[in-house]
């Protein structure tokens, strides 16, 4: 099953597939886009949802956010997160811990993929940059190998509480609360977009 292997595939999981899941997808794309200069020579990034609103457009207020950091939040359709979206993911990254549970309980050898946001970023920064592939061999070989090493970290490194690995749901709330979610996302997102890519954010 799944790609050709010149491609990894990073899949962002929340419920309705409509708030946190695409202001995630848009900033890893734009992120990405950015240290690169290019949407990320084989990197594919999509989103998903657990209760997905399939075909329902973003939140206005998820939009808003995006537009904040000046990503792209045009064409976007919600979807329902399906047994095949698991199957081609390389990571999985998710809102929340129930999150993480149902894409593993879905099967497909998902567990060793499969992270909350925030778990991700934590285990990420304790990985020394040295000793990933250099970027010269390509984004898709630096990405599988920064997955096995946050994977074998997952032990080791546990969340200080257990609220320190949600991304707390903004439907329904106010601009406000969508735009510190909004940058709740951004900062967990930076370490792991400069540990992909290899290149750090812009000053």
């Amino acid at each position: 099953m799944g790609l050709p292997r010149d491609s990894f595939r990073i899949l962002h999981v929340s419920t309705g597939n409509v708030c946190r899941s695409p202001i995630t997808e848009r900033l890893t794309r734009h992120a990405v886009r950015e240290r690169l200069g290019i949407l990320g020579g084989g990197l594919i990034v999509e989103s998903a949802g657990t209760w997905g609103h399939e075909g329902a457009p973003m939140e206005s207020h998820a939009e808003t956010v995006l537009a904040d950091f000046g990503a792209d939040a045009s064409g976007f359709t919600g979807r329902e997160l399906l047994d095949e979206h698991v199957i081609r993911a390389d990571l999985v990254l998710t809102a929340t811990r129930d999150h993480r549970a149902q894409v593993i309980s879905m099967g497909h050898s998902a567990g060793l993929r499969t992270f909350t946001l925030k778990e991700f970023t934590r285990l990420v920064k304790a990985i020394d940059p040295a000793t990933l592939p250099p970027l010269e061999e390509g984004v898709v070989v630096r990405a599988r190998a920064l997955v096995r090493a946050a994977a074998a970290l997952r032990g080791w490194l546990l969340a200080p509480t257990a609220e320190a690995d949600e991304v707390y749901d903004p439907y329904g709330a106010p601009l406000t609360f969508f735009r510190s979610i909004g940058d709740e996302i951004h900062q967990a997102l930076d370490p792991v977009v400069t540990a992909l890519t290899g290149v750090p954010a812009k000053m």
